[in-house]
């Protein structure tokens, strides 16, 4: 009971913290009484009941090779219940944020119905391979994208997200969100998204960002993560976060929202290699803390290369400080950059033989030359 109790007292303060959902198994008969009490306390809970439709979808994905009639399907949601009552069966999972009770099947059949459809572009040995893989974000914009395309592919176990910003009105030309959100720590905000998706998969918050107190323990903690993506606007969280990767053998994986841009770090194959492919050598990160904004414009420049970013990109980054507060982005290239990340994690998580360096997928050379 204590749990309901915490997400029910002083609600509004829990509201902007909270993202993970309570999940209640009505066979258990505490799980029971604790889902009674939550609905005896808040009358304006939000139910959501669509469990038969969910097993007739499971009846038919598993006689696919058979064209079931809607009375067969039914027939055979019978025979799968075997007399339990379909209102303890599955799971009910109460999102606090929301108010919203939402009864659905159970972590194996939810797994199966829900990535059917991945067949067999992903195979099935290969997604329980990616169920067991752990991902960390640094840098919830772009990474806002690639979070919930990993989450909703489910080519991921794990997320580890990491953000100290709040989403702003300005940040809702790319970060597809509510303006109910607008307040609300950036990591959050995705992960109550991803926990609406798919309740099942396994994320943790940092809320409070990345530093040197925090990088080893995200890194780390709870297993060595397979996979970092690093888009955050921080120079010296880039340093330091490629550091500590090379220093734990994990790979690294960019997206800058220009010309499709992806990089590719592999420390995991190689240890020893200079981080940002050695563009950097004479760089002295303990002058990090005393760089202008000009000076960090201009490593930025050095880091992407100026000389093959877009002209548009060229001479926002000029207006930096003047005309525009931050790095410009699109909602369109930060779709772009989630699709090629995602799938650039995938490939390196199933042993693809994915190779450092730098690639574009550049639609300006693709479409409407």
């Amino acid at each position: 009971m204590d749990s309901i109790t915490n997400y029910t007292q002083n609600i509004s303060e829990q509201l902007s913290i909270t993202f993970k959902p309570l999940i209640f198994r009505l066979v258990d008969l505490d799980d029971k009484e604790r889902l009674d009490l939550l609905l005896e306390r808040d009358a304006d809970v939000l139910v959501f009941d669509t469990i038969y439709d969910q097993l007739i979808e499971l009846i038919k994905i598993e006689n696919a090779g058979v064209r079931l009639s809607q009375k067969q399907a039914e027939e055979g949601l019978q025979n799968h219940l075997n007399g339990r009552d379909l209102q303890e069966y599955g799971v009910w999972v109460f999102y606090p944020w929301s108010r919203r009770l939402v009864h659905l099947l159970d972590r194996e059949e939810f797994y199966k119905v829900r990535t059917n459809r991945n067949n067999c572009k992903i195979t099935n040995q290969e997604q329980q391979v990616l169920s067991t893989k752990k991902v960390g974000i640094i840098g919830l914009s772009i990474g806002h994208a690639v979070a919930m395309t990993l989450a909703t592919e489910r080519s991921v176990g794990e997320l580890r997200l990491a953000d100290y910003d709040q989403i702003e009105l300005s940040n809702l030309n790319r970060i597809q969100t509510s303006t109910h959100n607008l307040g609300i720590n950036k990591a959050i905000v995705a992960a109550r998204a991803i926990a609406e998706i798919d309740p099942f998969i396994n994320v943790h918050v940092y809320r409070d960002g990345i530093s040197e107190i925090n990088i080893d323990q995200f890194l780390t903690e709870g297993g060595k993560l397979d996979l970092l993506v690093e888009v955050c606007d921080g120079l010296d969280i880039k340093f330091m976060a490629r550091h500590r990767a090379r220093a734990f053998e994990i790979p690294v994986v960019m997206d800058t929202s220009d010309r499709g841009m992806i990089d590719i770090e592999r420390f995991d194959m190689e240890p020893q290699r200079p981080i940002f492919h050695g563009l950097l050598k004479d760089f002295d990160t303990n002058t990090m803390t005393k760089l202008t904004t000009e000076q960090k414009v201009k490593l930025v420049g050095e880091i992407i290369d100026t000389n093959n970013i877009s002209d548009r990109l060229k001479f926002s980054m000029t207006q930096i400080g003047k005309t525009i507060l931050s790095w410009p982005q699109l909602a369109s290239a930060v779709a772009l950059g989630g699709a090629i990340t995602a799938d650039t994690c995938r490939k390196i998580l199933l042993d693809v033989n994915v190779k450092s360096g730098r690639y574009y997928v550049d639609i300006d050379k693709i479409v409407g030359v």
